[in-house]
């Protein structure tokens, strides 16, 4: 299996990683992000900005960057692999103290609530999804992206996001996990501005060794992958190898 789509802008924000200029010389050296910086997330007004917490405000920042002022009604993927797990686990330690719990806090705790957040402070009404693939999350969003694309629509918003677990779950922590967001509006292969790219899936070869320790989360090694502007990424997940691949 092979897809093809188009790269139509990109847009990136991790603590010490707020500008392009930044991204491009990270993605020559890169590193895992960390410090504890936010976005100040100026186009959303104060009475909604303070109803979303450290990693929605990531995550909507590129999605405002990203999508064009005039882009309204297109659909949007919203993909992390872990959400914002540490709400959640705050939940369960008020549950676990017999306390009540705030509805507020609940409702910002599912995982489509950032996707939700996003759509009501742009006044979206079109089709969002919110969805965590494990390993591979990044390639099911794009996967998601392309099939709206077949379906019909120009573009589609991408935004990848993610936060560090809280250390209750320390033990299942298998790759660096440091907050940062990205997003991309991707457009059909035959767009022709942007940058053109091709992912594809298969078994793992047999000659596949164990991969190296890795030093950044995966989404960040598929946001390093773009800005190189050549070569292939591949990446092992589940049982199957995906390939990145410039140009299509």
């Amino acid at each position: 299996m092979r897809i093809q789509f188009t790269i139509a802008e990109w847009a990136a924000w991790a603590p010490g990683l707020e500008t392009a200029e930044a991204w491009r010389e990270w993605a020559r050296q890169p590193f895992p992000p960390h410090g504890e910086g936010t976005p100040a997330l100026g186009e959303v007004p104060a009475m909604q900005r303070r109803r979303i917490d450290r990693l929605g405000r990531m995550a909507i920042q590129t999605a405002y960057w990203c999508q064009r002022a005039e882009a309204e009604g297109i659909p949007f993927v919203f993909a992390s692999r872990h959400g914002d797990v540490a709400c959640s686990v705050e939940l369960l330690e008020s549950l676990s103290r017999r306390e009540t719990l705030s509805p507020t806090s609940f409702g910002l705790s599912v995982h489509n609530a950032i996707a939700a957040l996003y759509s009501i402070v742009r006044g979206e009404r079109g089709n969002y999804l919110a969805l965590a693939a494990g390993h591979a999350t990044p390639e099911a969003a794009l996967v998601e992206a392309a099939g709206l694309l077949g379906d019909g629509s120009p573009e589609v918003l991408v935004v990848v996001y993610d936060a560090a677990l809280p250390e209750v779950y320390a033990d299942f922590r298998d790759e660096p996990d440091p907050f940062h967001a990205w997003c991309w509006r991707v457009a059909p292969a035959d767009r022709g501005d942007g940058i053109a790219v091709g992912l594809g899936c298969g078994a793992v070869p047999a000659e596949a060794g164990v991969p190296e320790a890795a030093v950044l989360p995966h989404s960040l090694e598929v946001l390093r992958f773009l800005l190189a502007g050549s070569g292939t990424l591949r990446h092992v997940a589940d049982g199957r190898q995906w390939e990145w691949r410039h140009g299509g």
